[in-house]
C-alpha cells in the first residue's frame, strides 16, 4: 500500500466514523422516550388549565432542545373548552417516531380535519406546545416557537405582552 492510500484512508475512515456518530445522535442519541401517560394537560380560555383523560401515549423529548419534544394519543373523555392555536406549524419529528408525521398533520390542519389548540405557552421560554385535535379523539403535540420567542432570539427586545426574557 502506498503512502498516498494510507494518508487518504487515514482521512477517510475517521470522518465516516464522526459522520456516522453525529447522525446517530441527532437521529436517536438525545432522546428519550417518555413513560406512558393517563392525563394531559390543557390550557382553558380562562386561563387556567383542564385535565384530559387519554390513553395509547407514545412522546418523545429531549433536554438538547426545547424543540424535540412530540407526543401521540388518543383522547378518551371529554373535552373541555381549550384556547384555538393560530398558525400552527407541525414540525418533523424523527422517522423512527412513526406516530407522528408533520405532513400530514399540517395538511389536516389546513384542510380543517384537524383543529390547533395551545396546550401550554411557554412551556420553555418562547416555545409552545400545541395540540392538533382530531375528531375522532386522536391527538398530535409539538413545541412551536411563539412571538416572544420569535423576537428574543434574533435579538430583538420582548414585546410588551411577554413574560421577561431569561437572564443570558
Amino acid at each position: 500500500m502506498t503512502k498516498g492510500k494510507i494518508a487518504a484512508l487515514l482521512l477517510v475512515v475517521p470522518a465516516l466514523i464522526a459522520g456516522g456518530a453525529m447522525y446517530y445522535l441527532q437521529v436517536y442519541g438525545y432522546y428519550t422516550e417518555l413513560e406512558p401517560q393517563i392525563g394531559y394537560q390543557v390550557a382553558t380560555p380562562d386561563g387556567g388549565t383542564a385535565r384530559l383523560d387519554i390513553a395509547d401515549f407514545r412522546g418523545i423529548d429531549s433536554d438538547s432542545s426545547p424543540l424535540r419534544y412530540r407526543a401521540c394519543f388518543a383522547i378518551t373523555g371529554s373535552l373541555p373548552p381549550m384556547v384555538e392555536y393560530a398558525d400552527p406549524t407541525p414540525l418533523n419529528a424523527p422517522g423512527w417516531f412513526d406516530c407522528f408525521s408533520a405532513e400530514t398533520i399540517g395538511e389536516d390542519l389546513e384542510t380543517g380535519a384537524a383543529r390547533a389548540v395551545l396546550v401550554e405557552s411557554n412551556t420553555r421560554y418562547g416555545f409552545d406546545h400545541v395540540m392538533a385535535l382530531y375528531p375522532d379523539g386522536r391527538a398530535y403535540v409539538w413545541p412551536q416557537i411563539n412571538h416572544c420567542g420569535e423576537k428574543v432570539f434574533d435579538g430583538q427586545p420582548a414585546p410588551d405582552d411577554c413574560p421577561p426574557p431569561p437572564p443570558g
